[in-house]
């Protein structure tokens, strides 16, 4: 019995596709974006409360009546956003956007449902094949736009109560209704508009192209050595369906990079470079990833400057604003009706109003008393008044002085506030009238 010898054939180490690789480097963002986009509001790190009218930014709980805190970080939002299309133009659309993270998803379950449908059903008519998978991908995306809509509703709701109302199919209160109305809205977006939304409805596509300039990062086909091979393939890998080769200024290109890697995975095949890239505006001189990282970051003119050093001057301004911030928002007036009321025993009483509102996580207590006025004391009010998290309360006291210790007409006193957790010591100065 003869043997027939065999060769073992060395193994091959794993072979490196060619090309640029912008699309997992894309869908990581994009995922990394989802978990934000989710984390944001179940945990009170940026959203609006309206019901209670709060404003929760990074932890820190802002009140209506802190209107200067909410303006400068509407106002820092508003600059980064302009700063972002102006030195990085349709960044955000292609890697940012929770409306083009949904729309490319969906797109991707509906055609993995087709490719099954077709493959488990191959004897079925294709009209009947495209019914199944229209209805399958319908029951698919039924609950995914409630758990969309939730979340988008957290922003303005809070999760705790919206979740309530969801287990009880609440569509009478104007949250459940807003709830039903969103998720119907989301459902027929994802079902029928999806990327169309871009250029149709969405109006942040024409502020970039207001914003951009010369400088700003785009993709550009750039082929001065005519070495396309015109294979089409990057007008099929296009999520928008667009002819990057006619321009870069078109309005429903985001500048994915999907184009890049379509055409760098061909030419890199046939040992050439590819003729599509990111660059810093028409020139196409080179690709925008080999410049330095001063350049990279935004520091190109000093238009991009200016707007940057604004927008460190309104995150400084906002990080101060808000280490200051106090915790229990504490008030001390007067109260003029009557100027003054004399006791039984002679003492003379003031009359004074606080109004304390605890905007922090944790029970706060208040303690007043009376400086500047000999033999003076607080009545009125227990020693340590206690505020609840989220409580405000408005309480009267009296200043109480003996007779013989202060002046005729006007006397300058301060009252003494220690608050706890927050500033021990605040100072308010008034006046305490006597006969």
């Amino acid at each position: 019995m003869s043997t027939q010898s065999q060769t073992r054939l060395p193994a091959k180490s794993r072979t490196i596709l060619p090309g640029t690789h912008f699309h997992r480097f894309r869908k990581t963002v994009q995922a990394v974006c989802f978990v934000i986009f989710v984390t944001l509001p179940l945990f009170d790190i940026m959203r609006i409360d309206l019901p209670r009218q709060r404003f929760y930014f990074f932890g820190a709980e802002l009140w209506i009546s802190e209107f200067s805190i909410v303006f400068l970080t509407l106002m820092f939002l508003w600059i980064l956003i302009a700063a972002m299309a102006m030195i990085y133009g349709r960044f955000w659309c292609g890697y940012l956007c929770p409306q083009m993270i949904f729309s490319e998803t969906a797109n991707s379950i509906e055609k993995s449902i087709i490719r099954l449908t077709n493959k488990r059903m191959p004897n079925a008519g294709s009209r009947l094949r495209r019914f199944i998978a229209a209805v399958a991908f319908g029951l698919l995306l039924l609950p995914a736009s409630v758990v969309v809509t939730f979340v988008f509703v957290s922003y303005f709701v809070p999760p705790l109560d919206l979740f309530h109302r969801l287990l009880s199919l609440d569509i009478r209160t104007a949250g459940g209704i807003a709830g039903a109305s969103v998720t119907l809205v989301t459902f027929l977006d994802f079902a029928l508009l999806r990327q169309r939304f871009c250029t149709a409805i969405c109006p942040y596509g024409y502020l970039q192209n207001m914003l951009k300039d010369k400088h700003t990062l785009l993709v550009h086909f750039h082929d001065p050595k005519d070495e396309c091979i015109q294979c089409s393939k990057c007008v099929r890998a296009c999520p928008m369906g667009i002819d990057i080769r006619r321009s870069s200024h078109q309005l429903e290109c985001t500048h994915c990079a999907e184009c890049i890697d379509a055409c760098s995975g061909i030419l890199g095949k046939l040992g050439r470079q590819t003729v599509i890239q990111y660059a810093w505006g028409d020139s196409g001189t080179g690709s925008a990833l080999k410049t330095s990282w001063l350049r990279r970051i935004g520091l190109r003119d000093g238009k991009r400057i200016a707007v940057l050093v604004l927008l460190l001057v309104y995150a400084t301004g906002l990080s101060i604003a808000i280490g200051l911030r106090q915790p229990v928002l504490l008030r001390i007036m007067p109260d003029r009706i009557t100027l003054y009321s004399i006791a039984p025993d002679g003492r003379i009483h003031n009359r004074f109003r606080m109004l304390a509102s605890n905007r922090g996580h944790v029970q706060a207590t208040i303690s007043l008393s009376v400086a500047d006025l000999e033999g003076g004391s607080i009545e009125g009010i227990s020693e340590r008044k206690t505020l609840e998290p989220g409580q405000s309360a408005q309480v009267q006291f009296d200043v109480v002085v003996p007779p013989s210790s202060v002046h005729p007409g006007v006397n300058r006193i301060r009252i003494l506030a220690d608050v706890a957790p927050g500033k021990i010591g605040q100072q308010f100065s008034e006046t305490f009238f006597a006969p």
